[in-house]
Protein backbone atom coordinates (compact mmCIF):
# COMPACT_ATOMS: atom_id res chain seq x y z
CA UNK A 1 0.00 0.00 0.00
CA UNK A 2 3.28 2.20 0.01
CA UNK A 3 3.57 1.60 -3.95
CA UNK A 4 3.03 3.73 -6.67
CA UNK A 5 3.19 1.49 -9.32
CA UNK A 6 1.20 3.10 -12.52
CA UNK A 7 0.12 6.90 -10.90
CA UNK A 8 1.90 10.13 -11.98
CA UNK A 9 3.53 12.35 -9.42
CA UNK A 10 4.29 15.68 -10.49
CA UNK A 11 6.98 16.59 -8.36
CA UNK A 12 7.67 20.84 -8.24
CA UNK A 13 10.74 21.79 -7.31
CA UNK A 14 12.73 18.62 -8.38
CA UNK A 15 15.92 19.96 -9.78
CA UNK A 16 17.50 19.58 -6.07
CA UNK A 17 17.49 19.51 -2.47
CA UNK A 18 14.34 17.82 -1.28
CA UNK A 19 12.24 18.26 -4.17
CA UNK A 20 14.99 15.91 -5.97
CA UNK A 21 14.97 13.72 -3.06
CA UNK A 22 11.31 13.51 -3.15
CA UNK A 23 11.23 12.68 -7.13
CA UNK A 24 13.81 9.89 -6.78
CA UNK A 25 12.07 8.25 -3.81
CA UNK A 26 8.61 8.33 -5.95
CA UNK A 27 10.14 6.70 -8.64
CA UNK A 28 11.64 4.32 -6.31
CA UNK A 29 8.25 3.38 -5.27
CA UNK A 30 7.22 2.87 -8.99
CA UNK A 31 5.77 5.94 -9.91
CA UNK A 32 5.36 7.53 -13.13
CA UNK A 33 7.67 10.77 -12.51
CA UNK A 34 7.12 14.51 -13.86
CA UNK A 35 10.18 16.56 -12.77
CA UNK A 36 9.26 19.90 -12.98
CA UNK A 37 11.63 23.04 -11.98
CA UNK A 38 12.25 26.59 -12.64
CA UNK A 39 15.51 25.45 -13.81
CA UNK A 40 14.50 22.92 -17.02
CA UNK A 41 18.35 21.84 -16.95
CA UNK A 42 18.28 20.58 -13.34
CA UNK A 43 14.98 19.13 -13.81
CA UNK A 44 16.40 16.86 -16.91
CA UNK A 45 18.74 15.70 -15.26
CA UNK A 46 16.93 14.42 -12.20
CA UNK A 47 14.33 12.60 -14.67
CA UNK A 48 17.66 11.01 -16.47
CA UNK A 49 18.84 9.77 -13.01
CA UNK A 50 15.78 8.19 -12.48
CA UNK A 51 15.71 6.66 -16.01
CA UNK A 52 19.05 5.46 -15.51
CA UNK A 53 18.08 3.78 -12.51
CA UNK A 54 15.21 1.58 -14.66
CA UNK A 55 12.67 4.32 -13.52
CA UNK A 56 10.06 6.17 -15.50
CA UNK A 57 10.33 10.48 -15.68
CA UNK A 58 9.73 12.84 -18.06
CA UNK A 59 10.81 16.84 -17.38
CA UNK A 60 9.62 20.21 -17.52
CA UNK A 61 9.93 23.76 -16.58
CA UNK A 62 7.57 25.79 -14.44
CA UNK A 63 7.79 29.36 -11.99
CA UNK A 64 5.33 28.59 -9.79
CA UNK A 65 5.25 32.42 -8.97
CA UNK A 66 3.14 32.71 -12.25
CA UNK A 67 0.21 31.14 -12.02
CA UNK A 68 0.33 30.99 -15.98
CA UNK A 69 3.43 29.18 -15.65
CA UNK A 70 1.95 26.15 -13.58
CA UNK A 71 -1.11 25.36 -15.52
CA UNK A 72 0.94 25.29 -18.57
CA UNK A 73 3.31 23.09 -17.09
CA UNK A 74 0.92 20.81 -15.75
CA UNK A 75 -1.22 20.67 -19.01
CA UNK A 76 2.11 19.60 -20.81
CA UNK A 77 3.54 17.55 -18.40
CA UNK A 78 0.16 15.64 -18.13
CA UNK A 79 -0.50 15.42 -22.38
CA UNK A 80 -1.01 11.60 -22.63
CA UNK A 81 -0.91 10.76 -18.81
CA UNK A 82 -4.53 10.46 -18.47
CA UNK A 83 -4.76 12.25 -15.27
CA UNK A 84 -2.01 13.29 -11.98
CA UNK A 85 -2.60 11.02 -9.39
CA UNK A 86 -0.20 12.82 -7.26
CA UNK A 87 1.61 16.41 -6.66
CA UNK A 88 4.60 17.77 -4.20
CA UNK A 89 5.78 20.92 -4.34
CA UNK A 90 8.63 21.88 -2.35
CA UNK A 91 10.38 25.06 -3.44
CA UNK A 92 10.34 28.22 -0.76
CA UNK A 93 12.75 31.29 -0.60
CA UNK A 94 14.07 32.94 2.63
CA UNK A 95 15.75 36.74 3.43
CA UNK A 96 16.84 36.52 7.01
CA UNK A 97 16.73 39.93 8.25
CA UNK A 98 14.87 41.59 11.25
CA UNK A 99 11.33 43.05 11.15
CA UNK A 100 12.93 46.31 11.45
CA UNK A 101 15.26 46.32 8.94
CA UNK A 102 12.84 43.96 5.91
CA UNK A 103 11.82 45.85 2.97
CA UNK A 104 8.88 46.10 1.05
CA UNK A 105 10.76 44.48 -1.92
CA UNK A 106 11.47 41.36 0.15
CA UNK A 107 8.56 40.93 1.75
CA UNK A 108 7.09 40.72 -1.49
CA UNK A 109 9.43 38.39 -3.09
CA UNK A 110 9.54 35.75 0.26
CA UNK A 111 5.19 36.01 -0.26
CA UNK A 112 4.97 35.33 -3.52
CA UNK A 113 7.23 32.77 -4.16
CA UNK A 114 6.55 30.81 -0.75
CA UNK A 115 2.84 31.94 -0.28
CA UNK A 116 1.25 32.61 -4.08
CA UNK A 117 3.80 30.17 -5.59
CA UNK A 118 1.69 27.60 -3.50
CA UNK A 119 -1.31 28.53 -3.82
CA UNK A 120 -1.00 28.80 -7.90
CA UNK A 121 -0.04 25.12 -7.37
CA UNK A 122 -2.54 24.09 -5.19
CA UNK A 123 -5.36 25.91 -7.61
CA UNK A 124 -4.38 24.37 -10.63
CA UNK A 125 -3.88 21.02 -8.91
CA UNK A 126 -6.78 20.81 -7.24
CA UNK A 127 -8.87 22.05 -10.75
CA UNK A 128 -7.24 18.74 -12.29
CA UNK A 129 -8.10 16.05 -9.15
CA UNK A 130 -11.60 17.71 -8.61
CA UNK A 131 -12.75 17.17 -11.81
CA UNK A 132 -11.34 13.33 -12.00
CA UNK A 133 -12.08 12.51 -8.22
CA UNK A 134 -8.91 11.58 -7.06
CA UNK A 135 -5.38 12.65 -6.02
CA UNK A 136 -3.20 13.67 -3.33
CA UNK A 137 -1.30 17.13 -3.16
CA UNK A 138 1.49 17.40 -0.74
CA UNK A 139 2.94 21.02 -0.23
CA UNK A 140 6.00 22.00 2.19
CA UNK A 141 5.79 23.57 5.12
CA UNK A 142 8.32 23.96 8.18
CA UNK A 143 8.68 23.76 11.77
CA UNK A 144 8.79 27.38 11.23
CA UNK A 145 4.82 27.05 11.07
CA UNK A 146 4.71 26.59 14.87
CA UNK A 147 8.44 28.20 16.34
CA UNK A 148 10.11 30.81 14.84
CA UNK A 149 13.62 32.72 16.05
CA UNK A 150 14.83 36.42 15.55
CA UNK A 151 15.04 36.96 11.53
CA UNK A 152 12.36 34.87 10.31
CA UNK A 153 8.85 37.25 10.45
CA UNK A 154 8.12 36.57 6.90
CA UNK A 155 9.31 33.24 6.14
CA UNK A 156 7.53 31.84 9.03
CA UNK A 157 4.29 33.24 7.99
CA UNK A 158 4.00 32.17 4.60
CA UNK A 159 4.70 28.53 6.15
CA UNK A 160 1.82 28.52 8.59
CA UNK A 161 -0.10 29.91 5.70
CA UNK A 162 1.06 26.85 3.72
CA UNK A 163 -0.49 24.86 6.74
CA UNK A 164 -4.08 26.80 6.22
CA UNK A 165 -4.11 26.31 2.88
CA UNK A 166 -3.61 22.50 3.01
CA UNK A 167 -6.68 22.71 5.72
CA UNK A 168 -8.77 24.81 3.83
CA UNK A 169 -8.35 22.74 0.19
CA UNK A 170 -9.07 19.23 2.16
CA UNK A 171 -12.25 20.48 3.57
CA UNK A 172 -13.15 21.87 0.36
CA UNK A 173 -11.77 18.87 -1.69
CA UNK A 174 -12.47 15.85 1.15
CA UNK A 175 -16.00 14.69 -0.43
CA UNK A 176 -14.36 14.75 -3.92
CA UNK A 177 -11.77 11.76 -3.17
CA UNK A 178 -8.77 14.77 -2.67
CA UNK A 179 -6.25 14.72 -0.35
CA UNK A 180 -4.13 17.58 0.77
CA UNK A 181 -1.51 17.44 3.10
CA UNK A 182 2.08 18.66 4.64
CA UNK A 183 5.21 18.08 5.63
CA UNK A 184 7.00 20.15 7.99
CA UNK A 185 10.54 19.56 7.72
CA UNK A 186 13.08 20.46 10.82
CA UNK A 187 16.67 21.39 9.66
CA UNK A 188 17.57 20.02 6.41
CA UNK A 189 21.31 19.49 4.39
CA UNK A 190 19.82 21.58 1.03
CA UNK A 191 21.12 24.47 -1.18
CA UNK A 192 18.88 26.95 0.87
CA UNK A 193 20.55 26.07 4.15
CA UNK A 194 24.03 26.38 2.70
CA UNK A 195 25.09 29.56 4.87
CA UNK A 196 23.94 27.82 7.97
CA UNK A 197 26.30 24.73 7.42
CA UNK A 198 29.24 27.36 6.64
CA UNK A 199 28.75 28.65 10.10
CA UNK A 200 29.78 25.52 12.36
CA UNK A 201 28.68 27.62 15.63
CA UNK A 202 25.45 28.24 13.87
CA UNK A 203 25.25 24.59 12.66
CA UNK A 204 26.33 22.91 15.40
CA UNK A 205 23.50 24.69 17.35
CA UNK A 206 20.82 23.76 15.47
CA UNK A 207 21.54 20.12 15.61
CA UNK A 208 22.02 20.09 19.50
CA UNK A 209 18.83 21.43 19.72
CA UNK A 210 17.30 18.35 17.65
CA UNK A 211 17.46 14.95 20.30
CA UNK A 212 19.15 13.34 17.49
CA UNK A 213 21.49 15.48 17.56
CA UNK A 214 22.23 15.91 13.39
CA UNK A 215 20.62 17.76 10.43
CA UNK A 216 18.58 15.45 8.12
CA UNK A 217 19.79 15.00 4.41
CA UNK A 218 17.19 15.27 1.95
CA UNK A 219 16.80 11.63 0.78
CA UNK A 220 14.80 11.62 4.54
CA UNK A 221 12.40 13.86 3.62
CA UNK A 222 10.92 11.51 0.89
CA UNK A 223 9.50 8.59 3.14
CA UNK A 224 7.17 11.13 4.86
CA UNK A 225 6.32 12.33 1.59
CA UNK A 226 5.83 8.84 -0.56
CA UNK A 227 3.74 7.96 2.79
CA UNK A 228 1.40 11.09 2.28
CA UNK A 229 1.09 10.30 -1.62
CA UNK A 230 0.48 6.17 -1.27
CA UNK A 231 -3.01 4.59 -0.45
CA UNK A 232 -1.47 3.97 2.52
CA UNK A 233 -2.55 7.53 4.09
CA UNK A 234 -6.09 7.19 2.04
CA UNK A 235 -7.70 8.53 5.75
CA UNK A 236 -4.91 11.15 5.86
CA UNK A 237 -5.89 14.60 4.81
CA UNK A 238 -6.04 18.16 6.46
CA UNK A 239 -2.72 17.69 8.32
CA UNK A 240 1.16 18.30 8.68
CA UNK A 241 3.10 15.54 9.21
CA UNK A 242 6.55 16.70 10.74
CA UNK A 243 9.72 15.49 10.27
CA UNK A 244 11.99 17.34 12.01
CA UNK A 245 14.05 14.86 14.43
CA UNK A 246 11.82 15.98 17.40
CA UNK A 247 12.72 19.55 17.00
CA UNK A 248 9.78 20.28 18.17
CA UNK A 249 9.55 18.10 21.23
CA UNK A 250 12.07 19.62 22.97
CA UNK A 251 11.96 22.13 25.17
CA UNK A 252 15.42 23.04 26.08
CA UNK A 253 19.21 22.13 25.77
CA UNK A 254 19.97 21.45 29.22
CA UNK A 255 19.31 17.59 29.90
CA UNK A 256 19.21 17.65 34.07
CA UNK A 257 21.42 16.20 36.36
CA UNK A 258 21.66 12.17 36.64
CA UNK A 259 19.04 11.81 33.34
Amino acid sequence: MFRLDGKTIAVIGAGSGIGQAVALGVAQQGGHTLCLDINPVNATATADLIGKAGGSAAAGAIDIADEVSVRDALADALRGRGGLDGLVCTPAINVRKTILTYTGEEFDRVVRVNLRGNFNVLQAAGHLMVQQKSGSIVLFSSIRSLVTEPGQSVYSMTKAGIVQLVRTAATEWGQLGVRVNAVGPGVIETPLTAPIKAQPAWYQAYADKTPMKRWAQASEMAGPTVFLLSDAASYVTGTILFADGGWLANDGRFTPPGM
